[in-house]
């Protein structure tokens, strides 16, 4: 399971998508809803067809809009592995660790991170105000 915003959708998601699709099992794509993006920013493309774009993407094999927290969703799911970027290392919620251990749930994180969608938001924004 690779989970997250991805508002806005980057190369770096796909890098990271391609990757989990490489460990060998089905992935399943956990899309953070409208109201966890908006903790971070106003949602560029809402919810509905940030699913519908990824579900598109070949390597995902499967899209779960989310509007429970990820630790509810591995709790139901219990995938093999929950797979996240090497940026996410050390930061995991502890929650989500303790019920992965739990559960035996694999944490795999994957050194795909290119770029982030909160950089280039914020980059764009700066151009915006010069």
């Amino acid at each position: 399971m690779v989970d997250g915003g991805f508002d806005p959708l980057h190369d770096g998601h796909i890098d990271y998508f391609e990757a989990a699709k490489g460990l060998g099992s089905p992935v399943l794509c956990n899309v953070s809803s409208d109201e966890y993006v908006a903790t971070k920013h106003p949602p560029l493309l809402p919810d509905e067809r940030r699913v519908r774009v990824i579900d598109a993407i070949r390597y995902v094999d499967y899209v779960h809009l989310s509007h429970t927290s990820t630790a509810e969703v591995l709790e139901k799911l219990a995938p093999r592995a929950y797979v996240k970027g090497a940026d996410w290392e050390g930061r995991l919620p502890p929650e989500e660790v303790r019920l992965c251990e739990a559960l035996g749930v694999e944490i795999v994180f994957l050194d795909t991170v290119r770029d982030s969608s909160t950089r280039l938001l914020d980059a764009y924004a700066a151009r915006i105000d010069t």
